[in-house]
């Protein structure tokens, strides 16, 4: 028999179990890029390349927040902190995180991440100092994409062994990741982007250009792993709630996605009595997601936690 000694999250509390799962993964992500580029070092330094750019840009930090979501939504459906599978999926989000965060910079020929160069401006440097053949900027966006498969095909490695349920969301994240992007893009090269995220309010459909699905499919995923697809459905009017206050607040504040037009129409349209309106839609929005979970099989400690959540992802 297990006892309460064996297993001290037992007397933790809610953000000290799920903070402690989040060590774990990053220890499972350092383990697997390090054994990654060791393997590739000794065989051909140039194959290391790849690895030790995903390698260097997880390190450097980001909000890890897909893995948050996910470890609330398994731990708040009574998830098993000790199981393995729950820190895979976790994992895997961070590297898909990646994946679409190396893509983004190249689309949007950003200089910096996180601190640090970019990986497309740090290949094409490195072209230009070394007299390379050929054009530095195609072979640095051209090695920057490669990397951002190679994060991909990590991630696929460590979603592999999830249970069949879990799997499942975890292609359909990958395919609304791709459509929405270039959703977005289409949108914004056609001049059809709308700058106020009012569509939000109504509920996102399959390919948001926004990614409302990173949300919805991280707890969906974290449910699944639970064993709990009675919370279907509570989590996704959660998540649906939260996407639309989290939209609203990058709106106000001019947070990525919301510059040029957004800036704009804050300027010229929002004046002091719309933004207090905008403000109080958000509040009733968290007031939704707390609804959204007051009801569900949900123990009281996680309910709250999953408001603090709430508040935390609306700003």
């Amino acid at each position: 028999m297990t006892t309460t000694h064996d297993q001290p999250w037992r007397t933790a509390s809610p953000g000290e179990v799920r903070d402690a799962m989040l060590d774990r993964v990053e220890e499972e992500l350092a383990r697997l890029l390090a054994q990654e580029h060791r393997g590739r070092r000794t065989s051909d330094p140039r194959s290391a390349v790849l690895v030790m750019g995903v390698a260097e840009l997880i390190q450097a930090g980001g909000e890890r927040a897909r893995p948050a979501i996910c470890l609330t939504g398994y731990l708040a459906a009574g998830g098993d902190p000790d199981d393995g599978s729950a820190v895979a999926a976790a994992s895997a989000l961070e590297l898909l995180d990646t994946c679409w965060v190396i893509r983004a910079d190249v689309r949007d020929n950003a200089p910096l991440r996180r601190g640090i160069p970019t990986l497309h401006i740090s290949h094409a440097a490195e072209h230009e100092r070394n007299g390379w053949r050929g054009e530095p900027r195609r072979f640095g966006e051209g090695t920057a994409v490669l990397a951002g498969d190679l994060a991909l095909a990590y991630g696929d490695r460590l979603a592999a062994g999830l249970p069949q349920e879990a799997r499942l969301l975890w292609d359909d994240l990958r395919v609304e990741r791709s459509i929405g992007a270039h959703m977005e893009a289409a949108a914004a090269t056609e001049y059809l982007d709308d700058a106020w995220p009012g569509q939000c309010l109504d509920g996102c459909a399959t390919g948001c250009g926004a990614g409302w699905y990173g949300l919805r499919h991280a707890l969906l995923i974290g449910a699944a792993l639970a064993g709990r697809d009675d919370l279907r459905e509570a989590y996704e009017e959660y998540a649906r709630a939260l996407h639309a206050a989290w939209r609203i607040r990058g709106f106000l504040g001019g947070g990525p996605g919301f510059d040029g037009d957004a800036q704009f129409l804050r300027d010229v349209f929002f004046d002091a009595q719309a933004r207090d309106r905008a403000e109080e839609t958000i509040a009733a929005l968290v007031v939704r997601a707390d609804k959204a979970v007051a009801a569900a099989r949900i123990a009281p400690a996680w309910r709250e936690e999953l408001g603090a959540l709430a508040r935390e992802i609306a700003g």
